[in-house]
């Protein structure tokens, strides 16, 4: 009875261990930070898109950017697309945003597409998962589609904003004319 509670004790010494090494070289992987344009946001039009200032002088340039791999409510959708465009506005406050570009950097109305980011948070990812948004892929960008995806299986599964079961949302009228079913 004893070797086997030796055995058994063991057994889980090494598998504690294992694991406990598992969780260590995953900790210590290096994690690319996110490059690009840092921008000081002028407005948020809605849930998905901002316009930014590209200059400091005088003549500033501001351009429309399309918040890359998801589709917001519009704001005729009430209440989605006001709490939409207001949590995205709450999330940037008065900060500049990085604006980090993939492979298409313009979409079909011109609006330069980009994932947001405020220090270490992917703003793209938060909207999605605290369930202001709707995961869109839009090939062939794709770099951050695996997070994007999870972001919104987590929203779904606490029903959080448009998942809400007392008041879901069942389909996205986006303001550039597109529509995504749930």
């Amino acid at each position: 009875m004893k070797s086997k509670l030796q055995a058994s004790y063991y057994l889980e010494l090494i598998r504690a261990i294992v694991l406990g090494l598992v969780l260590l070289l995953l900790g210590c992987q290096a994690t690319v930070p996110p490059s690009g344009l840092i921008v000081q946001v002028m407005r948020v039009q809605d849930g998905a898109t901002i316009e930014v200032s590209l200059g400091e002088t005088a003549s500033t340039i501001t351009e429309q950017v399309r918040l890359e791999g998801l589709a917001a409510p519009g704001l005729a959708q009430a209440p989605w697309g006001i709490e939409a465009q207001q949590a995205l506005q709450q999330m940037i406050g008065d900060r500049p945003v990085l604006l980090e570009l993939d492979q298409e950097v313009r979409d079909r109305d011109g609006r330069r597409r980009a994932y947001l980011w405020q220090g270490d948070t992917l703003l793209n990812e938060t909207l999605i998962a605290e369930g202001y948004a709707l995961f869109a892929p839009q090939p062939p960008n794709s770099k951050y589609d695996q997070r994007l995806a999870y972001a919104q299986n987590r929203a779904r599964t606490l029903g959080l904003g448009i998942w809400n079961p007392q008041n879901p949302l069942r389909e996205i009228k986006a303001t550039d004319n597109t529509t995504n079913s749930r």
